[in-house]
């Protein structure tokens, strides 16, 4: 008997102008190849329905997107502060309360580490160029396409991710974001920086599965990169 693939629930993409839900196909292939089922999450569901999906699925991708209200981390907006989707905000912090409630495998990508580092208290610089000072500032949006890395980020030793890297003190990764982690929130621990000092990862050391926030896009890189394979692949086999 062939053994059954865990379910992966992934939050969607939400254009706020004509209200349309997506999803990049590059999220679903990457957990696919990691022996993932991939699904995507309606936009819009009940506490009740937030319930059934913790029976339905073995663990969470929280995706990349737009900026998170600042409002849920206690600040006015900032001038530079991108568009929001009050609606994803709504889902995800319910999802990621639930998922946790429930013990399942987390992991959050670019937007995602945002969501679980906020969602647990912490804050977000609203927008890197013009709230930090930094003497050589890094291409946190990348000038090219998403499948070439763009910088490296140094990672923190004896942590999850480290772990996932084969103990690599350092990766090439991609970047497409203005914002990041200011503050982490109390329980999580940061396990990569880029050179710059913006912080590129958090994990949580005390949760008894896998919770895991990358600042980078690995879904474009993991069919050619060892690392970013080793995120999905470590994400998936934790949902098992």
């Amino acid at each position: 008997m062939t053994q059954k693939k865990p379910i992966i629930g992934i939050t969607p993409s939400h254009n706020t102008e004509n209200n349309d839900t997506s999803l990049r196909p590059t999220y679903p292939k990457a957990i696919a190849a990691a022996g993932g089922l991939p699904i995507l999450l309606p936009l819009e569901c009940s506490d009740e329905d937030i319930k059934q999906f913790m029976d339905v699925c073995d663990g969470f991708l929280f995706t990349g997107g737009p900026d998170i209200n600042p409002f849920l981390f206690g600040e006015d907006t900032h001038l530079k502060c991108g568009n929001i989707s009050a609606a994803r905000d709504h889902l995800e912090f319910r999802l990621l309360s639930a998922a946790m409630d429930a013990g399942k495998p987390i992991f959050g990508i670019c937007r995602g580490v945002q969501v679980l580092n906020v969602g647990l208290g912490g804050s977000l610089y609203q927008d890197i160029p013009s709230q930090t000072e930094r003497e050589f500032p890094i291409a946190h949006q990348q000038p090219f396409y998403y499948n070439i890395p763009c910088h490296r980020v140094n990672i923190v030793p004896n942590t999850l991710l480290a772990s996932i890297c084969q103990d690599e003190t350092q990766i090439a990764v991609n970047s497409s974001h203005h914002q990041c982690v200011h503050i982490p929130a109390p329980g999580l621990v940061v396990s990569a920086v880029a050179p710059d000092g913006i912080i590129e990862a958090v994990e949580k050391p005390d949760y008894p599965n896998f919770f895991l926030g990358v600042q980078w896009h690995p879904e474009y890189l993991w069919d050619r990169d060892e690392a970013a394979m080793g995120l999905f692949q470590a994400f998936v086999d934790a949902c098992k």
